[in-house]
């Protein structure tokens, strides 16, 4: 059976604990040495996933202060595996009683059942949990200061909460400082009246006691072109791998998505141009800054389909896993009306370990000073 916890090849994380354990956390393999890491810039990322700090999220609150016991030493990398610890301070495991014989519909409860032959963990969905997007967080926010120093960006939106739309990425170049602002941001979004209409959405679903889905869709600027391969090795496979973890994802897609399939090639199509610095770029970026498996150099943009929060309060039919008889099953405890806003740093944190293992990957990526040469 594969190592479902453990991702990548030059950069490899494993992430392990469950959401009712106490603690969950994530070690990173690969890191190169002596990259600086900023530890408040660090919790910043951190804060903008934590529980608890805002009306449409769960009201379980955790800190979310990771402990770094392995890998860092004077503030800097030492290229041993760094291994973070994330604390479980505040749970009630009794409020998911009832889900260790009836299954949450749209909640991996039965199919884990199944795998595990009844072995696993339900409490606050366990290894399955949301929770552990934390870990994601955390890996994601070391990456994503490596990359930074060589000029590669991230940032994300809240594209859509239900039916409610944000501004889509302004194209096809894509300003640092808007990436800065959206990636420093709880709720992040284009149009400042937007957040106001998808709150309202959020919290119409949570007085239904129901909850909300929506789209998250993310830029990842400074990639040189060139970087990845064809066929298995694209950069298409290499994301998808990673953001697919994040455990509300169903969808994924780059540039226009399943909006090129209505476009005729001449519409699709991206014009090359050449700038005044005599560089490479595309008039327009429907590619998403992907072709054949490749970086093109313009902007790596893409989406992600989040579904609605399957642990809701509305009574639903499930079936007991004991009697195998059909009942009614209500959920208890503190669950999000909407992932999607918590869920966009975590989206750029997928990419900025994925983007790290591409570098790696094509060696690309120009290694920190050796130590006694940092100012020379």
């Amino acid at each position: 059976m594969p190592a479902s916890s453990v991702w990548g090849n030059n950069l490899r994380i494993s992430i392990f604990g469950e959401s009712h354990g106490p603690a969950i956390g994530v070690v990173i393999d690969g890191l190169p040495a002596g990259e600086p890491i900023d530890e408040g810039e660090l919790l910043a990322q951190m804060a903008r996933r934590a529980p608890g700090r805002d009306k449409s999220a769960t009201p379980r609150r955790e800190a979310d202060t990771p402990e770094i016991v392995s890998g860092m030493l004077d503030g800097r990398t030492t290229g041993a595996p760094l291994c973070a610890l994330i604390r479980n301070t505040n749970t009630r495991s009794g409020d998911y009683a009832n889900l260790q014989q009836v299954p949450r519909p749209g909640h991996s409860d039965y199919t884990a059942w199944v795998h595990y032959r009844g072995w696993n963990d339900v409490r606050g969905g366990g290894h399955f949990s949301g929770r552990l997007t934390a870990c994601l967080c955390m890996a994601g926010a070391i990456c994503r200061q490596i990359l930074a120093r060589r000029g590669i960006l991230i940032g994300s939106h809240v594209a859509a909460i239900g039916p409610e739309r944000d501004a889509p990425l302004p194209g096809p170049e894509i300003p640092d400082s808007l990436l800065r602002r959206l990636s420093a941001a709880y709720f992040p979004v284009i149009e400042a009246e937007a957040e106001d209409r998808m709150r309202a959405e959020i919290e119409s679903a949570r007085m239904d006691c129901d909850s909300v889905g929506g789209v998250v869709e993310c830029a990842v600027t400074g990639l040189p072109a060139g970087l990845g391969g064809p066929l298995f090795g694209g950069v298409e496979s290499l994301f998808s791998s990673i953001l697919f973890s994040i455990p509300a994802v169903k969808g994924v897609e780059f540039g226009a998505g399943f909006g090129a399939a209505l476009l005729r090639g001449s519409e699709d199509n991206d014009p090359f141009r050449v700038t005044e610095d005599g560089e490479i770029r595309t008039v327009q970026n429907c590619a998403g800054g992907i072709l054949g498996g490749m970086t093109t150099g313009m902007p790596l943009v893409f989406r992600l389909g989040i579904k609605p929060t399957s642990s809701i309060a509305k009574p639903q039919r499930s079936v007991n896993l004991e009697t195998f008889r059909e009942e009614e099953l209500r959920v208890h405890g503190r669950h999000d009306p909407c992932v999607v806003p918590r869920a966009a740093p975590v989206a750029e944190s997928c990419a900025a370990v994925a983007a790290l293992e591409l570098l790696l990957t094509n060696g690309a990526l120009v290694p920190a000073a050796r130590k006694g040469e940092e100012h020379a």
